[in-house]
């Protein structure tokens, strides 16, 4: 403001203050992580949440403490946080036993120029609820300053400052198998506890080495009086066994990249804590660098598309079909190493070029995964011309394309069979809540291969063998209902090299986007039998509907041919169903389990344009909660990561699934090849979502 203050215009001291305080200076300064996992001050959470998707996985150790955490900013306003403890074992007093929780943050509102932004939260909200309580978090910034006043319920309200502003009702924490929301108890109790804190971004650190930027102090009164569980919990009076020395904590927090978060913390007095999380946008992961996709060559002269098969079995497709007639190519293949639609219609569009005679204007592409026809798409042939060679874009060679049901085609001289082909690939099984340790774990190597016979027909198997891991020392399965699932361990045990599968199998198309699959064999490690499914998958609708039925018996332990005697007959009806916002998606079933209970499951995902997916479960069956045991239901979390973003192409994905612990209830057949994962890119959102695959 050159010429100084002038009158009827805003003095700077005031101009400066409202900068100050605006939603974007708030957000400059990136958010920093809590020692439970989940944005927030030390212990207790403020107000301010991670880019929208962000996923965080890390940990929190302290003595008598180890809290490992994975956060997912599921929505731009919900923040969600699944925290595994291992943690003194208060009912004895020494010792360590487990804890597994699950908490919720949402933003009520955003900062604005004067008003604080707002946020409510859930802490251990499915769980035993030794942690759990509740909280009103309210935080500001004042430049490098961002200040935080709560009020926290529950194990947060242990400090029992103020009486309970809802009410004085009594707060019961019901223990019992853990697992199920506590409705009745949240935001209750005779107290509630003051929290708060501050967080100055520090101004950057000259060392020897260079300037260190992205440290963050921190400051905190926290709501929680406890240090551990031993004096009891919510009661608390003074001198009691596990109470906290110190209200105060404090630490040092440094962010020198968008991927790290790292502190030094010193809590209740008596406690120094390391934290340690890595982070990712799963819109944006980092990817591989890879060679640019062949150039697009001239049209040629006539005669040349007898050498298309060889061009495209050394791209790595099963050649099934060619046609030409007048204008247009009809191209059949099958397999290739790229997972989605857009993908290996654009490269088989580029391997034909210098094969198809210059008349042809249009492409027709029938895409085969696993023996079957998921997709027929018809792509002009200018516009990939045009794309690949920088005179248009992938939303051109989109809107002129078109996407056509998926059927069976005859093409002269039948279709080509598939052949053979095989994969050795690293698997990792898990077990959480063990009390013996937190994480069992198992890794092995797997070898698999499947040989195509042609028409849908195919023959798979695999071959593992375990190397490392001490899934096999679990405790025995004490539960109630048939060991579906619980004999983990032992299976781990007596299996160390196994067949995990190896079936016989078809998968076909009874009408236009109508799919079957047969599959009889050893259908996964621990059950044999005859599955049976069916699924309409219409290409341009945001919705499927399938059936499948099976009649299995439970393998023997050693993962060979033996069976131990129990069958069941298993079965459901599932809807699948894209969501109109964030790319979320759900899936409804019904039917019966493993165990022989009947019951629903409800799953609730997001994928992301990088394929990544997020989402969480939950089954509720005729079992009660008593019967079932520890957790009381079947739920949990998931991620899925297309492998081809750490390499090379491939149509394969990792996938972790973690349970808070495993039990028998609830329980699905795992099968190779369900109907809805191999036709699910062959629909027109699929297509729509990953349209730059054109370019690729």
């Amino acid at each position: 403001m050159a010429g100084g203050y002038r009158g009827g215009s805003v003095p700077p001291a005031l101009l400066a203050l409202t900068l100050l305080a605006t939603p974007a200076a708030a957000q400059e300064v990136p958010a920093t992580g809590s020692d439970y996992g989940g944005v927030g001050l030390i212990e207790m959470r403020n107000a301010r949440f991670r880019p929208d998707g962000t996923l965080e996985a890390g940990a929190a150790l302290r003595h008598q403490r180890q809290f490992w955490f994975l956060s997912f900013q599921a929505l731009p306003f919900l923040e969600t946080s699944f925290r595994l403890t291992d943690r003194l074992d208060g009912t004895r007093g020494w010792g360590t036993t487990n804890d597994r929780a699950f908490d919720l943050k949402f933003r009520l509102w955003e900062e604005g120029p004067w008003r604080p932004a707002l946020a409510i939260g859930l802490q251990d909200a499915i769980g035993t609820g030794i942690y759990g309580g509740e909280y009103l978090v309210a935080s500001k910034r004042f430049g490098p300053l961002d200040v935080s006043l709560g009020l926290g319920w529950g194990r947060l309200g242990t400090g029992g400052d103020l009486p309970n502003p809802l009410g004085n009702r009594a707060r019961r924490r019901r223990v019992g198998e853990g697992g199920t929301p506590a409705f009745g108890s949240w935001f209750r109790g005779e107290e509630v506890a003051l929290f708060g804190g501050v967080e100055w971004s520090l101004p950057g650190l000259p060392t020897p080495f260079g300037e260190v930027e992205g440290l963050r102090a921190k400051l905190e009164w926290s709501g929680d009086a406890l240090r551990d569980e031993r004096g009891g919990y919510p009661a608390r009076t003074s001198g009691l066994r596990g109470e906290a020395r110190s209200r105060l904590n404090l630490g040092l927090q440094w962010q020198p990249s968008p991927w790290l978060d790292a502190g030094v913390h010193f809590v209740h007095g008596t406690d120094a804590l390391l934290r340690l999380s890595l982070r990712m946008d799963p819109s944006r992961p980092p990817e591989v660098p890879r060679p640019p996709p062949p150039a697009m060559q001239p049209r040629p002269g006539i005669g040349a598309e007898d050498r298309l098969a060889p061009a495209l079995r050394a791209a790595g497709f099963q050649p099934l079909g060619l046609e030409i007639t007048g204008g247009l190519a009809r191209i059949a293949v099958g397999g290739g190493r790229f997972p989605t639609l857009a993908q290996a219609a654009g490269r088989v569009a580029r391997l034909a070029q210098p094969h198809l005679p210059p008349e042809v204007e249009r492409i027709e592409i029938a895409w085969h995964r696993a023996g079957a026809p998921v997709a027929r798409l018809v792509l002009l042939r200018e516009a990939m011309e045009g794309a690949a060679t920088g005179f248009g874009s992938a939303e051109e060679v989109l809107v002129s394309s078109t996407l056509l049901p998926a059927e069976a085609q005859p093409f002269p001289g039948g279709l080509a069979r598939p052949g053979l082909s095989w994969a050795v690939e690293p698997r990792v099984a898990l077990q959480l809540g063990d009390p013996g340790a937190a994480v069992r774990w198992q890794a092995a190597a797997l070898a698999g291969a499947r040989l195509g016979l042609g028409q849908g027909f195919a023959v798979a198997g695999s071959l593992a063998q375990a190397l490392a891991g001490n899934l096999e020392e679990g405790r025995p399965s004490d539960s109630a209902l048939p060991h579906v699932r619980s004999d983990l361990g032992r299976y781990a045990r007596e299996g160390k090299t196994s067949l995990p599968t190896l079936y016989a199998e078809r998968i076909w198309t009874l009408a236009p986007d109508w799919f079957a699959r047969v599959t009889g064999g050893l259908l996964e490690p621990m059950f044999q039998g005859v599955s049976g499914e069916v699924l309409w998958r219409p290409m341009d609708r945001p919705l499927a509907l399938g059936l499948d039925l099976a009649w299995v018996a439970q393998r023997d332990y050693r993962g060979g041919f033996g069976a131990l005697g129990y069958t069941v007959a298993t079965g459901h009806l599932s809807l699948h169903a894209d969501l109109p916002v964030w790319n979320l998606y759900t899936v409804l079933r019904a039917g019966r389990y493993l165990a022989g209970d009947w019951g629903g499951t409800i799953e609730l995902g997001r994928r992301f344009g990088s394929g990544i997916e997020v989402g969480a479960f939950a089954t509720l069956t005729d079992v009660p909660f008593s019967k079932f045991g520890e957790g009381s239901f079947d739920k949990g979390i998931y991620l899925r990561m297309p492998l081809q973003l750490l390499g090379p192409e491939t149509t394969a994905r990792a996938e972790a699934v973690i349970r808070p612990v495993v039990r028998d209830g609830g329980q699905r057949l795992i099968v190779d090849n369900p109907l809805w994962e191999v036709t699910r890119e062959g629909r027109a959102d699929a297509l729509a979502r990953g349209y730059m695959g054109f370019l690729r």
